[in-house]
């Protein structure tokens, strides 16, 4: 087939005289024509090195003027032809990419959504790069294939054939991208269920781990090394397609030189190690298999069938790229490349890639309801084993206390208000003293402080609270905090063995209350005793280090007073010598 349209030189027809000349129909000044070095080429072109304009109607110009401009020009580089083959093919892909555009955004916002709180371990962006990478991929395919329409369409090559290539390649990192992304994932979310049961079961610190967060740095170092070596460049040597000349001399080379090569074998070793981690993940997170021909049927079959169909179509998608950097009339850089293996090799492998993709992500629920949905099993399993029933849903609804969408703070505060707590504590025990009063066996009020009259105080109230509303059995928590009295005074040991006693009757309520009143009646009194007991000689004081002297006399350097009567010894005897703390 024709690679380009060939140009040759050709001589400027005859016009009306020696100074003239006849292009398109149009009488042009040959002198001027001479003068400013254009050339007529055979393709219907009028170029001066610097200038290229069309000379065929109706795009001809109709006048040169003596500078060398022409007036109502088109230039070369225009789109003057009508949509061809590439364009056709490719405005068709471009469709169906943007409904995968359309169909991965849906997908995203489905896969994307949290149900459950984020987990430091598993971070929601994790499930979410596989379709970052596809609407990466989806966006430069759409650029690439809209830019082709005027790969035809431009008289001679120029800007669209390197937009296309451009984004091309972007687009087939795109593609290598979606196939790691979801291998990895996919790992991470058989990771996730496998530790949601015990989330000790498997070690962070081990070589797993390890392996699991350098492999990943790996694949898109490599990844990046691809795009530093194909990208950055002077893509200025593809638009030169103009004649077979150019094409061998100038595109050729650049199309097919080392870079793209080496682009290649980075993405070939990009998809090794995307392999290489699906290996991975099947050996940690899935049956064990004993012997290497069990290992190689074990990777077939916990393969999921999403990565039996993706990871063929991404080694296609690379291996195209090293036929593009080795065979030009297959390249998608050549402006009359073969259409059918540009389209097939070149966008259909990303394309199904995508479509895959999104057809898995349309058939499986989110991963936090789906692990939501395997709690509910392991609970309802060990309720069985257990021996627990689930109530119907009816039951909630038929308690006298059920408040229909009622929040959980409202519920918490409720309870609270039925078992007493702050303000309701309060009203409860103003509603319990009035209840009292108004019985013919009140309880004998007491004020809140904290020394009233004992005499005036009874002994007991919990014997008259007993008497009052009944005994107490074993346990009952909340009887007893109902008879228990309010201590209204601010001695904290007064407080603490209050609430000691308190405690005390609730577990082991009293056989006989004679005895406890009197106990209690005893203690009291030994509270409210100011001093020693009276009657009682204070013990004897003996100092450290020394024999103890029984003289008055003998003791002039005493710390602590006597019983005896003799005070000469403080007025008369020496001053006293403190050695140290331990004398005081």
């Amino acid at each position: 087939m024709t690679i380009i349209n060939a140009r040759d030189i050709v001589a400027f027809p005859g016009g009306a005289n020696a100074s003239d000349t006849l292009i398109g129909d149009v009488h042009f000044n040959l002198t001027t024509l001479d003068f400013w070095n254009y050339t007529l080429f055979s393709n219907g072109t009028l170029s001066n090195g610097s200038w290229c304009i069309l000379t065929f109607p109706p795009y001809a110009p109709s006048l040169v003027l003596d500078n060398g401009t022409f007036v109502n020009v088109t230039w070369c580089y225009h789109p003057v032809n009508p949509i061809g083959t590439r364009a056709g093919i490719g405005i068709g892909f471009a469709v169906v990419f943007a409904i995968a555009l359309g169909l991965s955004l849906m997908a995203l916002h489905k896969h994307g959504r949290l149900h459950l709180p984020a987990e430091k371990r598993f971070w929601p962006i994790g499930r979410r790069w596989q379709w970052y990478w596809a609407i990466f991929a989806c966006a430069t395919a759409l650029i690439s294939l809209f830019t082709t329409v005027d790969v035809d369409r431009y008289y001679l090559p120029e800007l669209p054939i390197v937009l296309t290539s451009f984004f091309w390649y972007l687009m087939q990192m795109g593609a290598t991208a979606i196939v790691w992304e979801a291998v990895r994932h996919w790992g991470s979310w058989m990771e996730r269920q496998y530790i949601d049961p015990n989330p000790f079961v498997l070690s962070q610190d081990d070589a797993r781990s390890k392996f699991e967060l350098y492999v990943p740095l790996a694949f898109y170092f490599f990844l990046w090394m691809n795009f530093f070596i194909i990208i950055p460049r002077n893509w200025g040597n593809i638009e030169l397609q103009r004649y077979p000349e150019q094409i061998v001399n100038d595109a050729i080379p650049t199309a097919t030189d080392g870079r793209f090569k080496a682009g290649a074998f980075l993405l070939l070793a990009c998809w090794l190690v995307t392999v290489f981690y699906l290996r991975h993940s099947i050996k940690h997170y899935r049956e064990r298999n004993r012997g290497i021909i069990n290992r190689i049927v074990g990777l077939v079959r916990f393969t999921p069938l999403r990565f039996l169909l993706i990871l063929p179509l991404g080694l296609i998608v690379v291996a195209y790229q090293a036929l593009a950097a080795w065979k030009f009339n297959w390249s998608p850089l050549n402006v009359k490349g073969n259409n059918a293996a540009i389209y097939a090799g070149g966008y259909a492998p990303t394309l199904l890639i995508i479509f895959v993709q999104i057809i898995w992500g349309f058939v499986t629920p989110n991963e936090d309801l789906e692990l939501q949905r395997q709690r509910r099993i392991r609970g309802a399993d060990i309720d069985r084993e257990l021996g627990l029933s689930q109530k119907p849903a009816w039951w909630r609804r038929a308690r006298a206390d059920f408040v229909p969408n009622e929040h959980m703070r409202d519920r918490i505060a409720r309870n609270v208000r039925e078992i007493g707590g702050g303000k309701a504590t309060a009203r409860n025990l103003e509603a319990r003293r009035e209840a009292v009063a108004a019985s013919p066996t009140a309880l004998p009020t007491v004020d809140d402080v904290e020394l009233e009259s004992m005499s005036q105080r009874p002994l007991s109230l919990s014997k008259q609270a007993t008497d009052l509303l009944g005994p107490i059995s074993p346990g009952d928590f909340s009887g007893a905090r109902m008879m228990a009295e309010r201590y209204g005074g601010k001695s904290d040991r007064r407080r603490t063995e209050r609430t000691v006693a308190v405690a005390a009757g609730m577990l082991f309520p009293d056989t006989d209350p004679v005895a406890a009143a009197a106990a209690a009646a005893s203690r009291r009194a030994e509270l409210m005793t100011d001093g020693p007991s009276p009657g009682l000689a204070p013990p004897p004081y003996v100092e450290r280090g020394r024999a103890a002297t029984t003289s008055p006399e003998s003791r002039p350097t005493m710390m602590g007073r006597g019983i005896s009567t003799d005070t000469t010894n403080s007025t008369n005897g020496p001053p006293q010598q403190i050695r140290s703390m331990l004398d005081l």
